[in-house]
């Protein structure tokens, strides 16, 4: 398994996150094909990427040159630039998710919608530029997980559209519930908005560096050039080793409250989301307002299906509004074992932690059909089927 560590100890911006990717084997002039399927003019955006030196270490610097006039956007102006660009489709999800964070935040700390938010210098170019890039690069360099160190923040005071605000700026720190800060090491502003959307939208657990077996390291310049302090943000990209790499993932979770659909209607549904990916689907009863009976509808599925499974529910009519969640999974690892019984062969799922086997089940499946045939109670089966693995 492909892993990348990021190592923010002077904090993360965008085109940091972009310049280490290139610097750790991230080809640029297929970046630059990429970028124009976005479809922004020539005349608005020029890449350039340079060898910089921050506080005696070497570093690439990624810099896009803007001649735009600075255009103001709303989340659904990104998510058209970005759904009708040429761009890979994992890329693209990416970026779209990191929008939807970043207004989201924007939302929270005004006070309004996330489509009602102008994203200011965060719908500029050179943010959705940097946004894309990075997707871009992950799913090019071939990343399964990508992991963190805590983020550091800086401190002090930063000059913003509506006057100075303190760090980190209050959509970063909106992003960052959850994830370890730091204050420091210097009183300036070393972590982005930008760099806070996709760092928290990416990155499968925050913490000291994964056991791996290191193969290329890459370090992305900031703007910032302080005489003490490398302001780089440095990437590390391995293979992973143990057993511990296997049992983690990123799933999502889907929520909504119905109080108006027949109980028939729901489970259809629920049948279709199985039929499409969904990892889990089940219903909770709950009261809503005024005390109404209703049912809570969860879905629990990849990443990657998450557009599809959403549009799955709007259109049966079961709702007007989905509720998201990305969340970690600890799950063990497992594989599948073929038993022979005398009621005929038999899938036993195993489960092992640190190597050693700590749960086993077999399939319903294949004991209720063994069952059905042999006009047994399917736990005869079951029992059968649990007695043939543990003599082997």
């Amino acid at each position: 398994m492909r892993l990348a560590y990021f190592d923010c100890f002077a904090g993360a911006a965008g085109d940091m996150l972009v310049a280490a990717l290139l610097d750790a084997g991230l080809d640029f002039e297929f970046l630059k094909s990429q970028i124009a399927a976005l479809g922004i003019p020539q005349k608005d955006l020029t890449l350039k990427v340079s060898q910089v030196k921050r506080a005696g270490l070497r570093a690439v610097q990624f810099i896009p040159v803007i001649t735009e006039q600075h255009h103001h956007r709303h989340l659904e102006d990104i998510k058209k630039i970005i759904n009708d660009s040429g761009i890979g489709e994992k890329p693209k999800h990416t970026a779209l998710t990191i929008f939807e964070r970043l207004a989201q935040a924007e939302a929270a700390v005004h006070g309004k919608e996330p489509n009602e938010i102008h994203f200011h210098e965060v719908g500029a170019i050179d943010s959705i530029v940097d946004i894309v890039s990075s997707a871009i690069g992950l799913d090019a360099l071939k990343i399964d997980k990508v992991y963190c160190s805590p983020l550091s923040v800086g401190g002090g005071w930063l000059d913003a559209a509506h006057g100075r605000l303190p760090v980190p700026a209050p959509a970063a720190a909106e992003l960052l519930k959850g994830v370890p800060t730091i204050g420091g090491p210097i009183e300036k502003e070393l972590l982005t908005p930008t760099a806070a959307a996709i760092l928290t939208t990416v990155v499968e657990k925050f913490g000291t560096l994964p056991e791996m077996k290191l193969e290329k390291i890459g370090y992305g310049a900031g703007t910032l050039d302080c005489e003490h302090l490398p302001n780089v943000l440095r990437l590390i990209i391995g293979e992973s080793v143990g057993q511990a790499e296997a049992t983690a993932d990123t799933i999502c979770l889907l929520e909504t409250n119905i109080d108006d659909v027949s109980g028939e209607i729901v489970a259809s549904v629920m049948n279709k989301l199985f039929e499409q990916g969904a990892l889990d689907v089940y219903t909770t009863a709950i009261t809503m307002k005024q005390n109404r009976p209703a049912s809570k509808l969860s879905v629990l599925c990849e990443v990657p299906d998450v557009d599809i499974l959403e549009k799955l529910i709007f259109k049966a009519g079961l709702t007007f509004g989905i509720r998201r969640q990305i969340m970690q999974r600890s799950k063990l690892a497992r594989e599948f074992v073929s038993v022979h019984t005398k009621f005929g062969d038999i899938n036993i799922k195993v489960g092992k932690l640190d190597g050693q086997v700590v749960n086993t089940k077999p399939e319903f499946s294949d004991c209720l059909k063994a069952a059905d045939e042999h006009k047994i109670p399917v736990r005869h089966v079951i029992d059968a089927a649990l007695r043939a693995f543990n003599r082997i």
